[in-house]
C-alpha cells in the first residue's frame, strides 16, 4: 500500500542524502521519488537495534533469570512472569505516548533523534542500578523504568523506515534492520552467556553497548531539522489521531498486530525460559550449560542472518509479504515442537537451526508488512509503536504462559503451547486482505 502525499510530488527524491535539502524529512518519498536504496537508512537502524535489542536480550534472556534464581530461587518462574507483565503494561503505555510525541517533534535535530539519544542515556543508567539489586521487587523496579527509556529508542527508531523509505525499498530495508535485530537477539544472549560467572560485569557491558544505540544511529542518520513541520494543535480529534489506537480502516492493521503477537509468543515462551529449560529439562550445569546457551544462539544468530539477506530482497522482487511471513511462522511452530519430542541436549540445537530460519524469515519482511497496513503514514512512530506492543507482549505472554504450563505439565509443556501460538499467528495473517 503506497501513501502519496500531494506535497512530495514536487521533489527529487534519489538516495538518502540527495535531494535531501529540498525534500521534507517528514513526507515519505514514492517510488519515483527514490532511485536508490536508502543504504543510510539501512545502516544505521542496524546498528541502532543491534546495540539496543543485544543488551535487552542479554539480560532479560540470560543474566536476569541468573540474578532472579539467585534472589529467590523458589518462586524463580513466578518472579520472571510478574516482572514481564508490569513491565508490558510499561511499555504498552510508553510506546504509545513516546511514539506519538515523537511524530509531532519538531527540532533542529528531526522528530526522531532527541528520542533516541535520551532513551539511550536513560537505558544506560537504569542498567546500572539493576546490577546492584537484591530484592524481586528491586529487579520488577528497574526493569519496568528501563522500558519507559527504552521504548524512547524503539517507537521513533522503527518509525525511520516508513519516514525514509519509499514502498519497493521496504523489504531491502526490513531485511537491513533484521539483520541488526537478528545479531542483537541472538548474538546478545550468546554475550552474556560468557558473563555468567560474573554477571555484573556482564550488567555494565550491556549499558555501555544501550548507551551508544541512539547516538550512533543518530549520527549516521544525519535527521533533517523539523522546525518547519507543521504540527496540528492537540484538540481531542489530534488527541486521537496521535495518542490513541486507530480506529479507522484496520482490519489488516490488527490482523496483522495480533500476527506478530501470537509468533513473538510462541518465540518467548521458549527464549523467555531457555536457561532453566536447559537446567531443569535437559539437565545442563557448569561449563556444558554455558557452551549450550552460546551454541543456540550462534546457530540462530547465524541462521537468521543468512535468511534476512535472501528474505527481504526476493520479497522486494517478488512484491510479496504476507506469504514469506506465513511460510516462516510455519518453520517456527515446527522447530518449536520438536523438543518434545525428547529431552536429549542434541535437541536444543535442531530447535536452535530451524525457529533460527524462521525467525530469520519473520523479521526479514514482518516490518515491511507492518508498515504496508498502516492506517495513516503521519502517526506512522504512534502505529509502528503499537504494533512493536506485540514484541513486548509476546516477552510477556510467552512467560506467563510458560509458568502456567511448566506449574502443570512441568517443562515439556511448553512446547506443543509454542508451536500452536504459532500456528495461530499464522492463521490470522492469512486473513490480511490487502497485502500479498
Amino acid at each position: 500500500m503506497t501513501h502519496r502525499n500531494p506535497q512530495a510530488n514536487a521533489f527529487s527524491y534519489n538516495s538518502d542524502s540527495v535531494g535531501l535539502a529540498e525534500h521534507p524529512s517528514w513526507v515519505t518519498p514514492t517510488d519515483d521519488q527514490q532511485l536508490k536504496i536508502p543504504v543510510r537508512t539501512g545502516v544505521a537502524l542496524a546498528i541502532g537495534v543491534l546495540l539496543w535489542l543485544g543488551p535487552y536480550l542479554g539480560l532479560v534472556g540470560v543474566l536476569v533469570p541468573q540474578q532472579v534464581a539467585r534472589i529467590d530461587p523458589a518462586h524463580k518462574t513466578a518472579d520472571i512472569a510478574l516482572m514481564s507483565t508490569v513491565a508490558m503494561i510499561v511499555s504498552t503505555i510508553a510506546n504509545v505516548i513516546e511514539g506519538g510525541l515523537s511524530d509531532r517533534t519538531r527540532s533542529r535535530w528531526g522528530r526522531r533523534t532527541p528520542w533516541i539519544v535520551a532513551g539511550s542515556v536513560g537505558t544506560f543508567v537504569c542498567m546500572l542500578f539493576w546490577a546492584q539489586c537484591t530484592q524481586v521487587w528491586q529487579v520488577v523496579l528497574s526493569d519496568s523504568v528501563y522500558m519507559i527509556f527504552l521504548n524512547m529508542i524503539v517507537a521513533p527508531l522503527i518509525a525511520v523506515i516508513a519516514d525514509r523509505t519509499s514502498p519497493k525499498y521496504r523489504g531491502t530495508i526490513s531485511s537491513v534492520y533484521a539483520l541488526g535485530n537478528s545479531a542483537g537477539q541472538y548474538g546478545g544472549q550468546m554475550l552474556a552467556s560468557f558473563f555468567l560467572p560474573i554477571p555484573k560485569t556482564g550488567f555494565v557491558v550491556m549499558a555501555v553497548m544501550s548507551l551508544l544505540s541512539g547516538p550512533v544511529a543518530a549520527l549516521i542518520l544525519r535527521e533533517q531539522s523539523t522546525k518547519g513541520m507543521s504540527v496540528p494543535k492537540v484538540t481531542l480529534r489530534t488527541f486521537s489521531d496521535n495518542f490513541v489506537f486507530p480506529t479507522k480502516h484496520v482490519r489488516d492493521y490488527y490482523l496483522a498486530l495480533f500476527g506478530k503477537l501470537c509468533m513473538q509468543t510462541a518465540s518467548f515462551a521458549i527464549s523467555g525460559y531457555q536457561l532453566y529449560i536447559l537446567t531443569d529439562y535437559i539437565l545442563l550445569k557448569g561449563k556444558t550449560l554455558q557452551g549450550y546457551v552460546s551454541a543456540i544462539s550462534m546457530i540462530m544468530m547465524v541462521t537468521a542472518i543468512v535468511l534476512c539477506i535472501v528474505a527481504g530482497p526476493v520479497s522486494d522482487k517478488l512484491k510479496m509479504r504476507k506469504m514469506p511471513v506465513i511460510v516462516s511462522g510455519i518453520l517456527i511452530a515446527l522447530g518449536s515442537y520438536v523438543p518434545y519430542l525428547t529431552h536429549e541436549p542434541y535437541i536444543m540445537l535442531v530447535y536452535a537451526l530451524i525457529v533460527g530460519i524462521g525467525m530469520g524469515m519473520f523479521n526479514s519482511v514482518d516490518q515491511a508488512l507492518n508498515i504496508e497496513v498502516l492506517p495513516d503514514p503521519r502517526t506512522a512512530a504512534k502505529d509502528l509503536g503499537i504494533l512493536n506492543i506485540a514484541n513486548n507482549g509476546g516477552q510477556v505472554f510467552g512467560p506467563i504462559f510458560s509458568a502456567a504450563v511448566i506449574q502443570y505439565f512441568g517443562y515439556r509443556g511448553i512446547f506443543p503451547l509454542a508451536a500452536g501460538l504459532a500456528l495461530m499467528g499464522v492463521i490470522l495473517v492469512f486473513f490480511i486482505r490487502k497485502v500479498r
